[in-house]
């Protein structure tokens, strides 16, 4: 089990375990208060739609995961928590899913390692590759289910974010580039996109390590009303 400040995540039956990639995310994606539904693709174990949930008093937030066993234990999750109210999960393939009503915010951490070796186990593989969902096919998948005017964020490996923000149509609002230390190149960007957004990209960078087996002021400040010890 994964302990957070105000909620846990259990994830023995989940084919991708919380990692520093969704909490990245879900700490430094723009959620407003005008945000009425917030999706999140490929929830997993629930991480990112509780952490939606946490950052916003009101919204409706929707999970929705192709994978029955981990979407099972996403439901729990969400049960355990002080948001089971206006947290949903869903067992679906994105592709196939059609809402009630559109979203003011699509969140995703999605597959990727399009070149890398694929992992035995056809879950994980699944998680982890764009063998099920292409960058494309999400992009245009969120593009779908939003409301006019509203916004897509995810994390990428950095070497594929050009290929992601050519496969939508939704101009890019912010770009902030991820270091696992100092002296590192970027492996992680993250992106948010913004229907009818006019101006020049928003660019930034985190660092996440400070190089002397600590953490950076910047990442703790940004993560600091999830992880216990920050």
């Amino acid at each position: 089990m994964f302990t957070f400040k105000q909620f846990a995540v259990r994830q023995e039956r989940c084919a991708m375990k919380v990692g520093t990639d969704g909490v990245l995310l879900g700490a430094w994606t723009s959620i407003l208060e005008s945000d009425r539904r917030i999706l999140d693709i490929g929830t997993g174990t629930g991480l990112i739609a509780l952490m939606a949930a946490q950052r916003s008093s009101s919204a409706h937030v929707v999970g929705v995961e192709i994978d029955v066993a981990s979407a099972g234990q996403a439901r729990e999750n969400v049960v355990a928590s002080p948001w089971s109210d206006r947290v949903e999960i869903v067992a679906a393939d994105i592709r196939n899913y059609r809402p009630e009503e559109p979203f003011d915010l699509v969140i995703s951490n999605p597959p990727y390692f399009v070149d890398s070796l694929k992992s035995p186990d056809s879950g994980r593989t699944a998680a982890r590759h764009t063998v099920s969902l292409g960058f494309d096919e999400l992009m245009h998948a969120a593009e779908r289910m939003l409301v006019p005017g509203g916004r897509l964020a995810v994390i990428v490996p950095t070497e594929a974010a050009a290929r992601v923000v050519a496969a939508g149509n939704m101009p890019l609002l912010r770009r902030c580039d991820v270091s696992s230390k100092p002296s590192s190149e970027p492996i992680r960007t993250m992106l948010e996109f913004a229907d009818g957004y006019c101006g020049a990209p928003q660019l930034s960078s985190l660092t996440i390590g400070n190089g002397y087996g600590g953490y950076t002021d910047e990442y703790r400040a940004l993560t600091r009303d999830f992880y216990l010890k920050f």
